[in-house]
């Protein structure tokens, strides 16, 4: 057999297994490139997990662990932490125009669906038939004592807990955010 047939064969034989080979399964992409994008590793959190004694993937964190960024309020959700507070937790933010509009902006858009743009007790919920909130200047607190007595370290409290119908903003509100709003509570506590 000379050269050139052999050369033909081969090349034959070559072009025909690439199509017999790249016609046998149509969903197939050839090779994967970093096929642990596809085939996950790690546990998804709501899978069985081996690893540990109870078998579960989402563990709580060890007792006493702080979330990065949080902030511990070291006065308990107790009538004597609400006093303790009242005593002892003052704004630590300075009175400028710039925080007082800020304080503005988050009371417009977190708390005047309640207790209304003037701080009266009179927002949007209390149209819908919820009960209204003391008014700031007028009311009196559900702790005793007027509304516009409340000082930095009751609102602040009151802010972080709730109390009555209205819950917890520490989850909405960073600690700023609070001072900030506090800020403003205060100028509605003279209207």
């Amino acid at each position: 057999m000379n050269k050139s047939k052999i050369l033909g064969a081969m090349a034959v034989t070559i072009a025909a297994t690439l199509v017999f080979t790249s016609c046998k399964d149509k969903r197939s992409t050839g090779w994967q490139y970093a096929p642990n994008m596809y085939e996950h590793i790690a546990f998804e959190y709501d899978q069985k997990n081996p690893n540990f004694r109870d078998g579960k993937t989402s563990q709580l964190p060890p007792p006493g662990t702080v979330p990065i960024g949080f902030t511990r309020f070291s006065y308990p959700n107790t009538r004597d932490g609400y006093e303790q507070a009242s005593l002892a937790v003052k704004n630590p933010l300075k009175n400028t125009p710039a925080v007082y509009a800020e304080g503005k902006v988050l009371f417009m858009h977190m708390c005047s669906p309640c207790h209304g743009p003037e701080g009266q007790g009179n927002g949007e919920v209390v149209q819908h038939g919820y009960p209204p909130p003391p008014s700031y200047s007028k009311g009196q607190s559900s702790r005793g004592g007027a509304m516009k007595d409340l000082t930095d370290g009751k609102i602040f409290h009151t802010l972080t807990y709730g109390v009555n119908a209205m819950g917890s903003y520490a989850s909405q509100l960073s600690p700023e955010e609070r001072w900030k709003v506090i800020m403003y509570v205060h100028h509605l506590q003279t209207l």
